[in-house]
């Protein structure tokens, strides 16, 4: 499982030109799902997401995770970040799990990012939709966070 955790400011999800969620101060998750990924990836990575110190403390060092502070998370399934460009111009996508296992280990983690964050303080895009993604980047902060290495999926 791979998640690009980026700190926000505020970020909007819309689907066909409508608001779907959004969020204040917090995190956006673009949240991949491997072939190989089980429920226990996804309650590391959720724990890790939840718990990553990303966040200014008062002396204004990153000391403070989106849980400390009261902040939120938007969770966004991004089965492209599997894509494989190492031959080609294409990616291939064929890491990526299948959109069963996919749907079931995002809602999944989703479910354990509600359990540590609380159900307010977790918001959604649409599995299998095209989103429009709108977010302030705060800092910016982006880092990736991932359940296996590579050599590990393969």
């Amino acid at each position: 499982m791979k998640a690009i955790v980026q700190r926000v400011k505020k970020c909007t999800v819309a689907i066909r030109g409508e608001t779907n969620s959004r969020i204040g101060p917090g995190i956006l998750i673009l949240l991949g799902v491997h072939e190989q990924d089980q429920e226990s990836d996804a309650n590391f990575l959720a724990d890790k997401c939840t718990q990553m110190r990303i966040f200014p403390d008062e002396d204004g060092k990153m000391n403070l995770s989106v849980r400390d502070t009261g902040g939120s998370a938007m969770v966004v399934s991004q089965f492209t970040l599997y894509g494989d460009t190492r031959k080609g111009n294409r990616p291939n996508y064929m890491q990526a799990a299948k959109p069963e296992l996919a749907e079931h280990l995002y809602n999944y983690f989703i479910g354990r990012m509600r359990f540590s964050l609380g159900n307010d303080k977790v918001e959604t895009g649409v599995f299998r939709e095209m989103m429009d993604i709108e977010l302030t980047n705060d800092g910016p902060v982006t880092i990736i966070v991932e359940t296996k290495s590579a050599e590990e999926q393969c």
